[in-house]
């Protein structure tokens, strides 16, 4: 079978003009690359290392000095044979055809899809993954559809409708979207929820929300829209926003993409404007700018890490693969930037970082244990 030149394969990844199967030929050599045990000397070593670092997808940075932290041996080793060598389709399909043990041990753990519990006013709770496209309900006067693409929206007879209280709660390992009666739509992240109205009745909309949530809110200049969340409330007209307030996280963040929003707690109140993040840490509020992307590249599907410590990316990696983390204090916080896919097999993910060489992973069942 024809061989690929290796050099000119880099080469096209970079430029972003790989093949679907060139791609796939790639990322097996990625995440096989540390079986590769090739000997080599110095000066191979530190040319393949300056050639590969560049298109690694996340580095290792050092908190005080922001300094790279280039792949050692193996990976370099394993660099060399990509650049100066070639592979073939061969070798492609015989690693997918005969995968490794180790792949195999972890591949039960599966990315997050769409998972949610509807909770109605009487209680009654509907499984949205398992219940049929169509309509699921009635709540005074709102009937409750799912959607073909998977959403949850209600139509409401406002004439004849009284407002009730629904739950939408999103499991680890889960997420799901919803159009509340206003137009207003509202992306879930995994162990969220959001408690809300089935109509908007009075002089105000008023949602709560725990854990993460990305809102496009439908504009009504008479009728603000207000997010409680733990102790803090954003109130909008019209605007794109996300709010991360996880119990396990430092701060509350509001991260504001467009419009104009009034973050405020009992002692404190700022407006934000778009590009701009307010942190509150009990009823203090913090603003800083962000990159927007960054903090809302969850709802892509995304995983983006911007300098973040080790400890906040382990606790993204548990809320959306369903699994038990543990990770020591001293290495929770070393500092990563980089980018992956969420719809990548934990191990993907994880293997990753393990190329800066500067963390190690162990599987036990559903339990990660972070190791030097």
């Amino acid at each position: 079978m024809k061989n690929i030149a290796a050099k000119e394969l880099l080469k096209k990844y970079k430029e972003g003009n790989c093949t679907e199967t060139e791609l796939a030929l790639l990322e097996s050599w990625y995440l096989t690359s540390d079986n590769e045990k090739i000997d080599l000397s110095i000066e191979q070593l530190n040319a393949a290392k300056s050639q590969v670092w560049t298109i690694l997808p996340i580095h290792q940075r050092e908190k005080k000095n922001v300094k790279l932290w280039p792949k050692l041996a193996s990976i370099a080793s394993a660099a060399v044979v990509l650049i100066c060598l070639s592979f073939s389709l061969y070798f492609y399909l015989n690693k997918h055809n005969n995968p490794a043990k180790k792949t195999q041990a972890v591949a039960k753990i599966l990315p997050g899809g769409k998972k949610a519990t509807l909770t109605l006013a009487n209680g009654v709770s509907i499984s949205l993954n398992e219940a049929n496209i169509g309509k699921i309900g009635d709540q005074g006067g709102s009937s409750i559809f799912k959607t073909e693409d998977g959403q949850l929206t209600y139509n409401t007879s406002k004439a004849a409708a009284t407002s009730q209280i629904n739950l939408l709660t999103i499991p680890n390992g889960g997420y799901y979207n919803l159009t509340l009666e206003d137009g207003t739509k509202v992306w879930l992240n995994s162990a969220s929820s959001l408690k809300y109205p089935t109509i908007f009745n009075g002089n105000e909309r008023i949602v709560e929300l725990t854990g993460e949530g990305y809102f496009e809110v439908a504009h009504n200049a008479s009728k603000p829209f207000k997010v409680i969340a733990n102790n803090q409330t954003v109130q909008v007209l019209g605007t794109h926003f996300n709010i991360n307030a996880y119990h396990d996280e430092n701060s509350i963040a509001t991260t504001l993409v467009e419009g104009s929003v009034r973050v405020s707690t009992k002692n404190a109140a700022n407006v934000l404007i778009p590009g701009q993040q307010a942190n509150v840490i009990g009823d203090l509020i913090k603003v800083k700018a962000v990159n927007v992307d960054d903090e809302t590249a969850w709802i892509h599907n995304e995983f983006v890490f911007n300098n973040e410590d080790m400890g906040s990316i382990m606790r993204k990696i548990s809320r959306w693969y369903d699994v038990e983390v543990q990770c020591p204090s001293d290495l929770s916080r070393m500092v990563f930037t980089g980018s992956v896919s969420r719809s990548k097999n934990i191990k993907q993910v994880l293997r990753i970082m393990e190329l800066t060489e500067s963390v190690h992973f162990n599987f036990q069942g559903r339990r990660i244990t972070v190791m030097p």
